[in-house]
């Protein structure tokens, strides 16, 4: 198989698992707060890759780790604990559409901070966009009875650490194997999410039915959704360009709607026209 296919079967396997990550954590937080469904995502990649990728973290030289660590903050701690925030006042489809802005951000990161080359037109697509962003939030105010669509924002925060992740890993890490990034980030995380997860009161009530069936949601999320996820996307990384993994994204929201659909959520005239404006901007940006 030639690499442009190898790219594409990447990609297209990369948007079902993370398409299909945001109603995992509505599942999740039927019986978890946020800190205990973030911290347990973690727990789960963590033992995940531990047990399959122990022997690859000898491949990390020591001068590395610091940017492995950088790379698990942004890549995964982080976002995982975001988007489950966000999803406490707004929905799996929200959610999935917010995670479009991850090439946006990608774009503005390596503008900013690591001397990215970019066209005019990839400006105009980052200002369509957050222009979209509005519309979606706004849009969603004035129908979303019980719903707060300014969380939105905590699911952009997470797609622009996600952004930041893309950069650091093509800068600094690329040369590494794909194995080894996505061990070497969940090895630095364990510590802190085992922490998290005693304080969040977790122990107090884990042998609820409610909370292990949540749990288990959040097994799937954090085995496959990050873990399996990760080894999959550094390994797109490294064989194309930050821009072209980060445009996984123009599918993720796809699979997200179509999941909601399914559960019952939907979309008022607005913000589905917020959402298509993204999806533009997006393609702008990415553009050559």
């Amino acid at each position: 198989m030639g690499l442009n296919n190898n790219k594409i079967v990447f990609i297209t396997i990369l948007a079902l698992i993370w398409g299909s990550s945001f109603i995992l954590i509505k599942r999740g937080l039927v019986g978890l707060s946020p800190y205990e469904l973030g911290s347990l995502r973690m727990i789960f990649a963590s033992t995940f890759f531990l047990i399959v990728g122990f022997r690859s973290l000898t491949q990390i030289p020591l001068d590395k780790w610091k940017y492995v660590a950088l790379t698990a903050l942004f890549g995964s701690f982080m976002p995982a604990f975001l988007f489950a925030m966000a999803q406490t006042h707004i929905s799996s489809t929200i959610s999935g559409i917010m995670n479009a802005f991850t090439p946006l951000n990608t774009l503005l990161i390596g503008i900013l901070f690591f001397v990215l080359d970019y066209k005019r037109t990839q400006i105009i697509g980052v200002t369509v966009g957050f222009a979209g962003c509005l519309l979606l939030i706004l849009g969603g105010e004035s129908s979303n009875a019980g719903n707060n669509n300014w969380y939105a924002l905590l699911a952009f925060a997470g797609a622009l650490s996600y952004g930041i992740n893309i950069n650091l890993i093509k800068k600094y890490i690329s040369d590494l194997p794909p194995m080894s990034i996505a061990t070497g980030n969940l090895a630095v995380l364990i510590l802190p999410a085992l922490g998290i997860l005693t304080f969040s009161g977790f122990f107090d009530h884990w042998h609820e039915t409610k909370v292990l069936h949540s749990a288990g949601f959040v097994a799937i999320l954090g085995i496959v959704g990050t873990g399996i996820a990760n080894l999959l996307f550094y390994r797109l990384i490294k064989i194309s360009t930050p821009v072209f993994a980060s445009s996984v994204t123009y599918l993720i929201p796809i699979v997200a709607f179509f999941w909601g659909i399914l559960d019952g959520e939907t979309l008022n005239v607005w913000q589905i026209l917020g959402a298509l404006i993204v999806l533009v901007g997006v393609w702008l940006s990415s553009r050559k």
